[in-house]
């Protein structure tokens, strides 16, 4: 399988598995598990490809850049693809089992179009991340936000609906700004390949304005403090493998965006002030998301919030890159970081899902005994936990442990 082939899998495989899902919704379970395999294979051969052979790059139709659209795969895309692959076999594999413990009309709804909008959403995640331009980049995070939006819809309930439209607004709101600011950049640069506009970029007026106008959306589409609230009642009340992957790898892409904007296509534009003021945000976002989640009453609001509180660790990668020693340790730790956060969060999640069927409910002060009746899916809980705060052993880290390890 060569690298066309690869990343041609990786988009066309749950589209078009996402469009035979919607006119025979019965293979839903069974298109997503033969989604989730060709994923896997794809992502592994593009993989060794990169090791090998550096980037990989497939001009689609046979038209580059700047005129067609190219796809690109290097060390940072291949990274977020595995761990799409991996959570989305893991959301794939849970799924199975999740509907089908309902009976009722309404959850054969959810489960009719949970599979499809799944599949889709998978589609715009390796897509975005195998963009070489800041336009298609705009294109594939609108259809991941519509496809979010409508999951996060998908519960029924009052407090969903509400989530979702709050979700909505504030997401085509940053997509606005983000248009904006491609809009400004073409005008700028002429061109809008993410490698031509950093040899073309010239620090301006113009420019400053375009990269405020696209950092202001893709902050508001990342969570990042104080542009977060529409995630805690989006995450909390969502069904449980949605919640899993809105916390695990939606908010991840305009992340992964802010990357390549910053560091890759205006790495000129990344002074220390810059750095400073992505870091301080996510130094509050720390704070105030760590605060809030000691005092929710349910358990999926606690990990809601403690998701706010980690997409400020996420955003310290800025300052700590920028400075002049150790950026080849902060992005080593950012990365780990993201791809940690990203399985740790989808399994709380997923157990959370697990806890609300056997009690009935999430209401934390209501949950005594919930061990005993579900040993496995709170020792999963409190593993994703420890991983969470970093647990480690003190010799692995080069540190005189007690003997523990």
């Amino acid at each position: 399988m060569t690298s066309a082939w690869a990343m041609a899998s990786l988009v066309l495989s749950p589209l078009v598995a996402a469009a035979l899902t919607f006119a025979f919704p019965r293979l839903g379970r069974s298109l997503a598990l033969g989604t989730a395999g060709v994923a896997g294979l794809a992502v592994v051969r593009l993989m060794r490809l990169v090791f090998a052979g550096g980037v990989q790059t497939h001009r689609v139709s046979g038209w580059g850049a700047p005129l067609g659209i190219e796809l690109r795969a290097d060390g940072l895309s291949v990274l977020m693809l595995i761990v799409t692959a991996l959570i989305g076999v893991a959301i794939a594999l849970y799924s199975q089992r999740y509907f089908v413990s309902e009976h009722d009309d309404e959850a054969r709804h959810r489960e009719r179009y949970f599979w499809p909008l799944f599949l889709f959403l998978w589609t715009a995640l390796n897509a975005l991340y195998l963009s070489a331009d800041i336009f298609n980049l705009y294109v594939t995070l609108e259809m991941l936000g519509f496809a979010a939006v409508t999951l996060v819809a998908l519960a029924g309930t009052h407090a969903a609906l509400t989530a979702a439209l709050r979700y909505v607004f504030v997401s085509l709101s940053a997509s606005l700004f983000y248009l904006l600011g491609v809009g400004l950049v073409y005008g700028q640069c002429g061109t809008v390949d993410l490698p031509s506009l950093a040899a073309q970029a010239r620090p301006g007026p113009a420019l400053w304005v375009a990269l405020a106008l696209m950092t202001g959306g893709l902050v508001a589409k990342a969570a990042l403090f104080p542009l977060h609230g529409w995630l805690p009642p989006a995450h909390a009340n969502a069904p449980a493998p949605v919640s899993a992957l809105l916390s695990a790898l939606v908010v991840k892409a305009p992340f992964y965006i802010l990357l390549r904007l910053w560091f890759e296509a205006f790495p000129a534009l990344m002074t220390p002030a810059v750095a400073q003021v992505f870091g301080a945000l996510g130094a509050a976002a720390i704070l105030w998301g760590s605060v809030h989640a000691l005092f929710q009453p349910r358990l999926k609001l606690v990990i809601a919030y403690s998701t706010v509180a980690q997409l400020g660790y996420l955003f310290l990668l800025f300052p700590l890159t920028a400075a002049q020693e150790g950026g080849f340790m902060a992005w080593s730790g950012g990365l780990m970081l993201l791809g940690a956060h990203a399985c740790a969060k989808t399994a709380m999640f997923l157990t959370a899902g697990n806890i609300l069927h056997a009690a009935g409910h999430d209401r934390i002060e209501d949950l005594d005994g919930i061990t005993h009746i579900l040993p496995v899916s709170v020792f999963a809980f409190g593993l994703a936990g420890m991983s969470l705060i970093g647990l480690d052993c003190p010799r692995a880290a080069g540190l005189p442990g007690n003997g523990c390890c």
